[in-house]
């Protein structure tokens, strides 16, 4: 993530991009649509850090550091594969980077408005870790991308 001032995120606001963060503040970011590839994964390594049987992300071309926070910390999840970033103050799980795609996973979770129609996922990775229980996102096409 690159940085910017406070200036420009708030004009990112009003320029359709999308902000978003972790919970404690550290780390703040702008991401610029179009939002690619929108899935939910159960891989195993979202699974046990985010606590949940299925994390939900969003591809951007980029994302955009603002503020004096500093940036997410990153743990090689897939060796030469794929790695996440995570706050290193308070553990929120906030992008991923895989070696065989140029737009940066940002976990849509972390955007602060999470209520727009272009974030819905349409795949679903990993689909036979997910919770057997778990029913599968509407209408997703299966996927093994990490």
């Amino acid at each position: 993530m690159n940085n910017t001032s406070a200036a420009e995120a708030q004009r990112a606001e009003t320029a359709g991009e999308r902000t978003g963060g972790c919970p404690c503040g550290r780390i703040r970011f702008i991401t610029r649509p179009p939002a690619v590839f929108r899935h939910t994964c159960a891989c195993c390594h979202c699974q046990k850090p985010g606590g949940t049987p299925v994390m939900w992300w969003v591809g951007f071309e980029k994302a955009t550091r603002t503020g004096e926070g500093g940036g997410p910390a990153w743990y090689e999840t897939f060796e030469g594969q794929a790695k996440r970033g995570f706050c290193p103050t308070c553990g929120c799980r906030l992008a991923a980077i895989d070696s065989d795609v140029t737009e940066i996973g940002i976990n849509a979770t972390a955007l602060d408005d999470t209520s727009a129609p272009d974030l819905v996922p349409i795949h679903m990775s990993f689909r036979h870790n997910a919770g057997h229980w778990l029913p599968p996102v509407p209408g997703t096409e299966h996927s093994t991308a990490g």
